[in-house]
Order: C-alpha cells, then sequence, then structure tokens
C-alpha cells in the first residue's frame, strides 16, 4: 500500500537532497512542526502498509487467537523499540547541545562510527526493495486474478503473473528514471484514499460474507507456524526508520510518546479487526491476497485495481531511500539512471521467484525488519545508556535484542520453508 513510508539512513523526503559522506552526520535544517493532530497523521501513514492484506491469510495459519496475540505483542514491543530511538537520540543531542541527528542512520553514526550506519543502510536498503518486491507480486497476481479466471493461463508461453510484472516493467523504469519525486506526491497522496477506501470495503464484504456462510475457524494454529505470523506482524508494523524525523517535526516533543502509544493501539486495532473479518469470512478458503476473495463484480475489481494503481505509484517513492544509499556509496552522491535501471531489474526478477504474497511478507519481516525494529534500536540504546541503566534496563535490551535475532533467525527460516514449499 501507499503507506510503506520507510525512511532511509537519510531523511525520506520527497525530494533528493545532496547526500552526507560518512563522517558527516546530518544536520537539521529549519522545519515548521507539526501538531499533534498531524503527527498522529504522520506516524499513522508511516506504519500502516501493505502488510495488512496478508493479516488474514496468516490468521487462516496461526488461528485467529493465536494471530491477535502475536500482532498486538509486537506492536507493543515495536513502540517500545521506537521510544528506545527517541530516548537515545534526546541523551546524544544533550552531550551536544543541539540537534544533528535527523534519522535512523545518524543516530547509528552518532553511536557506532562509520559502522553503525553501514549497518543501517543494509537493513533499510534490503527492507525497501523488499516493500517493493511485495509490491510488484501483489501486482502481478491479482492483475492476473482479475483479467485470467485461470492463473495458471498461459500468454505467449508465459505465466500471466510473469506477462504482467514484465509489462510493468518499462513503466517503472520510466518512473524511477526520475531524480526529483516531488510531482509525483499528488498522486501519492490519491493513491492512500484510495488505500483506506479499498480497506473498508474489504471490512463491510467480510462481515457481509461471514454472515452469509459463517465457516468453520481455529483459535490456534500449530506451533510451527509461530515464527511465520511473527514475521508477517513485524512487517505490518515496520514504520520505525521514519520516527526519528517524525519526532524531530512534531511541535510538542514531550508528548510525542502519548501521540505515538495512541496511533500504534489505533493501528493495532484496525490490523486485528481486518485480519479477524477477513478469516472469519472464508475460513480456510482465505487465500494470501485477501482481495482474491472477494469474487467478480464491478466493486472487488475496482478495489482490486485501485490497490494496483497505488502500489505502481508507490514503487518509485519506496525505492527513492535504497537509491541515495546505492548512489551515496557507489557514485558520490551523484544520479546514476543505469544504477537505477538495475536495481529496478533486481527487484522484478526477485519478484518472479517468490510465488506467494504472505509468505514473502513473513520473509522481509523476519530476516530485515526484525534486526531494524528490535535489534538495532534495543543495541544503540544499550550502547548510549549502559552506564546510567540499572540491571533491569540492562537486561532488557540485551533481552530485546536476542529476542529479535531468535525471531529473526526462526522466522526467516520458517518463511523459506513455507516459500519452497509452494513452489514445489
Amino acid at each position: 500500500m501507499g503507506f510503506d513510508k520507510e525512511a532511509s539512513s537519510s531523511s525520506h523526503v520527497l525530494q533528493v537532497p545532496p547526500l552526507p559522506r560518512e563522517d558527516t552526520p546530518l544536520l537539521g535544517q529549519p522545519r515548521r512542526l507539526s501538531p499533534q493532530s498531524k503527527t498522529f497523521a504522520n506516524v499513522f501513514i508511516a506504519i500502516v502498509g501493505a502488510g495488512v492484506l496478508g493479516l488474514p491469510y496468516t490468521f487462516k495459519k496461526t488461528g485467529w487467537l493465536m494471530g491477535s496475540l502475536m500482532l498486538f505483542s509486537v506492536a507493543l514491543l515495536a513502540y517500545h523499540c521506537m521510544m528506545l530511538l527517541v530516548f537515545t537520540r534526546r541523551k546524544l543531542e544533550s552531550i551536544h547541545g543541539f540537534s544533528k541527528i535527523n534519522s535512523f542512520g545518524d543516530l547509528g553514526f552518532e553511536v557506532c562510527g562509520p559502522l553503525g550506519r553501514f549497518a543501517v543502510d543494509i537493513m533499510i536498503v534490503l527492507a525497501q526493495a523488499g516493500f517493493c518486491i511485495s509490491y510488484l507480486i501483489f501486482i502481478a497476481n491479482t492483475l492476473a486474478y482479475v483479467f485470467n479466471a485461470d492463473n495458471q493461463a498461459s500468454i505467449l508461453g508465459l505465466s500471466s503473473k510473469t506477462v504482467y510484472l514484465w509489462a510493468c516493467f518499462p513503466f517503472q523504469l520510466g518512473l524511477n528514471s526520475i531524480a526529483t519525486l516531488t510531482h509525483l506526491a499528488p498522486l501519492s497522496i490519491f493513491a492512500d484514499v484510495v488505500d483506506l477506501a479499498a480497506v473498508g470495503v474489504v471490512m463491510v464484504e467480510d462481515v457481509l460474507v461471514f454472515l452469509k456462510n459463517r465457516p468453520e475457524l481455529k483459535a490456534f494454529g500449530d506451533f510451527s507456524v509461530f515464527f511465520y505470523g511473527l514475521g508477517v506482524a513485524v512487517y505490518s508494523f515496520e514504520g520505525i526508520g521514519m520516527i526519528l524525523p517524525l519526532e524531530l517535526e512534531a511541535k510538542y516533543k514531550d508528548k510525542f510518546g502519548k501521540v505515538l502509544a495512541l496511533c500504534m493501539a489505533f493501528i493495532s486495532l484496525l490490523y486485528g479487526a481486518f485480519g479477524i473479518l477477513g478469516y472469519m469470512a472464508f475460513g480456510e478458503e482465505t487465500k494470501d491476497i485477501i482481495t482474491t476473495n472477494l469474487g467478480a463484480g464491478l466493486i472487488s475489481t475496482l478495489v482490486q485495481l485501485g490497490l494496483c494503481v497505488n502500489l505502481f505509484i508507490t514503487f518509485p517513492l519506496m525505492m527513492n531511500p535504497v537509491y541515495e544509499v546505492v548512489e551515496r556509496r557507489l557514485c558520490d552522491s551523484r544520479y546514476c539512471l543505469w544504477l537505477r535501471w538495475v536495481v529496478v531489474l533486481g527487484v522484478s526478477l526477485v519478484a518472479l521467484l517468490v510465488p506467494n504474497f504472505a509468505d514473502f511478507l513473513s520473509l522481509v519481516g523476519s530476516s530485515v525488519c526484525c534486526a531494524l525494529g528490535f535489534v538495532l534500536p534495543a543495541a544503540f540504546h544499550l550502547m548510549v545508556f549502559k552506564k546510567e541503566l540499572g540491571w533491569d534496563g540492562l537486561i532488557m535490551d540485551a533481552v530485546i535484542v536476542v529476542l529479535g535475532v531468535i525471531m529473526g533467525v526462526s522466522g526467516t527460516w520458517s518463511s523459506l520453508l513455507e516459500i519452497f514449499a509452494s513452489k514445489a
């Protein structure tokens, strides 16, 4: 969806600014501060993403109660780690006496030097590319479903998914060739509105289908899918890269934690309702992309095409942080057309190899988002506050780091098993 506004190692903006070198953390620019209502809206947009579309299928695997408990637990842990970043930034800035940490990457540089920024850069690139791969999977599978009743049907000897993905490729090359993305901002806002409308339509349709069919449901799934479900849940709440820029722009910084907590609670309830209603409506027939369960009809087709348009427009915006990193590291921050095209080609090729949308969400959530959302924030906080924290604080940070690593390794393994099983 058009909400995965993850930040790069420098602040995420629509217009690409000159990028700093490793030894020069970003300096803050004069900015208009946001009231609490705008901060709430910005946090909502930064966090809510395409992961919501895979939640009903995940609940089918984990069970509705087990899935809900995992979702709310991940939300609580994600909120805690987001605040760890805020506290760490505030501590470092109190030492320097002025603000010069605009982003996750800046924080990594302040804590660990070039190695810290490099670690964040790698995670940002993998996460952003992963988001965009999931977009292409969704677009190709959805178009194949809408225009080809049999997804296995071939066109010119190629699968329909492959044809639609390559049909998008030249247009994405054009969109991703734009150095300044300001002109796409109005389209992005339109896409976000389409997303909210589509989610609302899907939830209403889910209720109507459930009242008619009332399929058999399970509350708990097998333990074997536990880490798979965690991966999707972590992906769904991945927006930590935007937290520091948003806190920096908040007018009432002392109330930012409260606003963030309220927004996370609201998003958790929205996610839980969407996942449960989707699973309740279709039971064991729930598909990896819930919109393909809606069947034929004008409204269903418009919803699915609207989501495709949204993700198509959002793709270059989401790839922009990747270009910032690779052009800074490989081209001395200069715009490089051929490099962008190679990256788009690579992302497209990976999308062709992954058959299942929700399985890939779990893979990205487990392998990358666990490190970005849990391991790095807790590790940075521990390094900065190690002389001030009591044993309980030290243990808490250490437990989060270890838990993040365990979730990442186990979830990645579980997701890869599901992906290879789907291809078998």
